[in-house]
């Protein structure tokens, strides 16, 4: 039974439960690995955040690009984030979209882990 936090102590709120369910069956070296792989492939609201502010320069949907939604990123830089409205509505949903990523990752490297040590 792996502690997370021994692992990745940058995790808060929610993403740290959300981490300690993930890794609770898992022995210390799989949730080592767990860690190193997560962190790697994680995604900062952060980053996100002034990513979305950049769009106010034209850079429009380049947070989305740095989340993985590639269509949706071609349509912002070509509509300029639907004439604007998508960028403020996406100050709203941000926060959501990062923690989905996030969450997908995990798990994602969750399944690699589980399939790549045996039992």
């Amino acid at each position: 039974m792996a502690d997370i936090i021994k692992f990745m102590p940058e995790l808060e709120g929610q993403e740290l439960a959300t981490m300690a369910g993930i890794v609770r069956d898992m022995t210390d070296e799989q949730a080592l690995y767990f860690a190193q792989g997560y962190r790697g492939r994680r995604k900062s609201t952060s980053t996100a955040y002034l990513l979305l502010l950049l769009s106010l320069l034209g850079f429009a949907g380049i947070h989305r690009f740095y989340l993985g939604s590639i269509v949706m990123g071609i349509v912002y830089l070509l509509t300029w984030g639907f004439c604007g409205i998508g960028i403020v509505v996406d100050l709203f949903i941000t926060k959501g979209m990062t923690t989905k990523v996030n969450m997908q990752k995990a798990s994602e490297m969750a399944m690699f882990v589980r399939s790549s040590f045996p039992s």
